[in-house]
């Protein structure tokens, strides 16, 4: 008997041995995720800004042209990249499917704010503020949780309300000090602010809709439809028709749009795993991190000047949005998983 009992007793501790391993390399995988995931949209907002640097695009009049045409060219070759991802893992008639359910339809809702609105305005920003813009949408996890608390009824906690402040005082900070050479830095910022809200709202929409969608379905819809309507409705409604065309032929903008949007793609992929795997929240946090990475990127490669604004501004709001989304103490908890 003391022997059966002894290898029962192995036998559960192996079993539990091996399961609290397998957490541990769930939550190791997905924190990697969210680490990957605000490597690549930081990238991808320093190879918008290449790009945006060569002719015709550098030479664009009016300033919504340039930031539309790269919007609509980087979402649909990033819708592209995701399709033959897809295509790979055979999910391709889930992309019709989808459409046609409920949950889908909110998605879409959800799409057109993040997509053309938020993204097209974030390109504005980048355009007009350059990396100073990047802090500042990454605000939209403030805006996600004051419209959760409004639409959805998610109160805010003491710790919420305390990482909300900081955003906005990471904000604040950063646009006390106008760079020199830059006329239209306010109204940068501005734009960058209409996509954090446009994001934020994104949040509310996908939360409606995203529960019973495949993520990497879910991803390659976004980012197809807001190509599509970017190119189709926007372009033309701001003249930019002929940018367009001049910008495909040009060839070299074109490739760095292609790279960055197959950072934007891997970025959202990776972002959706995280928030399966992690949790919500700490998938978030470790997503807005893009902040702290698109101004290094633009500093080391572009040449944007380091100023004690944009530092301090920058770790501000990165802090405020980490402390929105999470309690940072959850980050040391020993083999914690947050669902």
């Amino acid at each position: 008997m003391d022997i059966n009992k002894e290898s029962i007793n192995g036998r559960i501790n192996l079993a539990d041995s091996k399961k609290n391993a397998l957490t541990k390399k769930f939550h190791t995988t997905g924190l990697i995720n969210g680490a990957i995931s605000g490597l690549t949209y930081g990238i991808y907002s320093t190879l918008v800004m290449v790009a945006s640097g060569y002719d015709p695009l550098v030479s664009a009049a009016g300033f919504l042209a340039a930031p539309f045409v790269c919007s609509g060219l980087n979402d649909f070759i990033a819708g592209l990249w995701l399709l033959i991802y897809n295509a790979k893992k055979g999910r391709l008639k889930e992309l019709g499917r989808t459409l046609k359910t409920k949950p889908g339809k909110m998605l879409v809702i959800g799409f057109l704010l993040g997509g053309p609105i938020a993204n097209g305005a974030y390109l504005v920003g980048l355009a007009m503020a350059g990396a100073y813009a990047i802090p500042i949408s990454a605000t939209c996890s403030l805006f996600g949780a004051l419209f959760a608390w409004m639409f959805l009824k998610q109160k805010p906690t003491k710790r919420v309300v305390l990482g909300m402040v900081l955003c906005v005082f990471g904000a604040i900070i950063i646009n006390f000090v106008k760079p020199e050479g830059a006329p239209n830095f306010t109204l940068g910022i501005i734009c960058a602010l209409i996509a954090a809200v446009s994001w934020g709202l994104e949040g509310v929409f996908s939360s409606f809709g995203g529960a019973m969608i495949d993520t990497d379905v879910a991803v390659n819809l976004r980012e197809l439809i807001s190509g599509l309507v970017v190119l189709v409705l926007m372009v033309p409604a701001v003249g930019a028709l002929k940018l367009l065309g001049g910008t495909i032929s040009a060839g070299i903008p074109l490739a760095w749009l292609a790279v960055a949007g197959l950072s934007a793609a891997i970025s959202f992929v990776t972002w959706y795993k995280a928030n399966a795997t992690v949790g919500c929240a700490i998938g978030m946090s470790l997503n807005v991190t893009y902040a702290f990475w698109g101004v290094l990127f633009c500093v080391l490669f572009l040449g944007q000047t380091l100023t004690p604004t944009i530092v301090i501004g920058s770790i501000v709001i990165v802090l405020g949005a980490i402390i929105v989304t999470m309690n940072p103490l959850d980050l040391f908890k020993k083999g914690g998983v947050e669902q």
